[in-house]
């Protein structure tokens, strides 16, 4: 097969998959056939795509596949769709369903809405969502909650079975009842933009693909519920942390903590926006999280250089933070800032205590954050130990490389070879 073609796919995957899959739902009403549809257009591809070439618009010609798929099948077997979960009321015709009125008109983002639906229980609606609408595989929506593989395919196998079982009539929701979805539909919209901030794997920093996505869909957020507090401040937290991506990257390709990024390189305009967005947001009650990580984030990206950053101001908004949203990475961060408005051996003790909770035992920036914070009070032996450590809990190059150097920069350790000559160890997901 020509790698051009398998590349070509792969990118349609990353870049397209949210808007074939909308657009099949919107013919077959049922997401699990919808699913199964897009997955053969995906396949089609390859084949196709080898002997004809790569068409001028990939996405078109795979939600024209996929449609036509699912109205093969829809034919040829109608009582199929009364056996699988429906998204919308049933039907007896596989035409597309008339305008119902939804205030959403974006079919990602009313697919979005439609998988959060109250029957499930928050967390089964994040994670469907992420891992059949968003795109994500298993192994990153699983990064996302901090939990193994292993642990987020049963969840999200129990959360499909229960909609098979019960029967949910799911459906697109009239203006009235967004607002009791809108905390699932954030929290997804969120942890995308997470994902893509920091790929859990693969050998770049950052996946543009879902960045670019959760960006698009936090505006259209913003233009449904203007005046919500919450979305006003997930719109600023992503605009104000996207405006630093130009700079987190080397140009010979090392990653750069936030300490060492070039500042000129910052979208002076993005946070602007992003800035200005966080006042609007903070003028909302009560307070959301969103808009107290935008705050966060605003600090960072409006201090002039990285030691004129008012820690002792973002030690203050973690606390708030955390009466809010008690969040074991909330309280990882807050340490981490303890430790450079305080000293670092205020800041180590935080991380210590944080060390015995289970929830971030697979959790890479723990080990991380401790290395940092030994190394700066020479204790370079435990350091060594704490960055051994990190580097068996990242999949992505780019951090790998990045530990790597630290490590080695530590010195010559007599009892063992320099990093870069040992293996990795276990990675997290042979632990579980």
């Amino acid at each position: 097969m020509n790698p051009a073609v398998a590349d070509a796919v792969a990118d349609a995957h990353r870049r397209e998959w949210a808007f074939v899959l909308a657009a099949t739902v919107r013919v077959t009403r049922d997401l699990d056939l919808a699913e199964e549809c897009v997955q053969d257009a995906y396949a089609k591809a390859l084949a196709t795509w080898d002997e004809r070439g790569i068409p001028a618009s990939p996405g078109a010609w795979l939600t024209t596949v996929a449609k036509n798929r699912a109205l093969d099948l829809l034919r040829r077997d109608a009582t199929m769709r009364r056996s699988l979960p429906l998204l919308l009321d049933e039907q007896t015709t596989p035409e597309p369903p008339e305008p119902d009125g939804s205030p959403v008109e974006d079919d990602r983002l009313r697919l979005i809405f439609t998988c959060c639906h109250p029957a499930l229980s928050e967390q089964a609606q994040v994670a469907l969502t992420l891992r059949l609408l968003c795109g994500l595989t298993t192994a990153e929506v699983a990064h996302a909650f901090l939990v193994s593989e292993t642990t987020m395919a049963a969840r999200i196998t129990r959360a499909k079975k229960k909609i098979a079982t019960a029967r949910i009539p799911y459906r697109v929701p009239p203006a009235e009842d967004l607002p009791a979805r809108i905390d699932a539909v954030l929290t997804v919209v969120h942890l995308l933009f997470t994902t893509g901030h920091t790929a859990p794997a693969g050998d770049t920093l950052v996946r543009h693909d879902l960045l670019d996505r959760s960006l698009d869909l936090a505006r259209m957020l913003r233009a449904l519920l203007p005046g919500n507090g919450d979305v006003t401040g997930l719109l600023a937290l992503i605009v104000l942390t996207h405006a630093r991506s130009a700079a987190r990257v080397a140009g010979d390709g090392r990653m750069l903590l936030l300490a060492d990024q070039d500042r000129t390189r910052w979208d002076r305009a993005a946070i602007d926006e992003g800035a200005a967005l966080v006042r609007e947001s903070l003028r909302s009650r009560p307070i959301g999280r969103y808009a107290i990580m935008a705050a966060i984030a605003a600090l960072h990206a409006e201090a002039p250089s990285w030691e004129e950053i008012d820690w002792h101001e973002v030690v203050c908004l973690y606390d708030l933070l955390l009466r809010v949203w008690p969040s074991p990475v909330v309280a990882l961060n807050r340490a981490v800032a303890v430790g450079f408005a305080d000293g670092f051996a205020y800041g180590l003790k935080e991380l210590d205590d944080l060390a015995a909770d289970p929830r971030l035992a697979g959790y890479l920036y723990l080990p991380a954050a401790r290395a940092d914070f030994l190394h700066r009070l020479g204790r370079t032996a435990e350091s060594r130990i704490a960055y051994e450590q990190a580097l068996t809990l990242t999949d992505n190059t780019l951090e790998k490389t990045f530990l790597t150097t630290r490590l080695n920069d530590l010195g010559p350790d007599q009892n063992h070879p320099p990093a870069n000559l040992r293996g990795r160890g276990p990675t997290r997901r042979n632990r579980d």
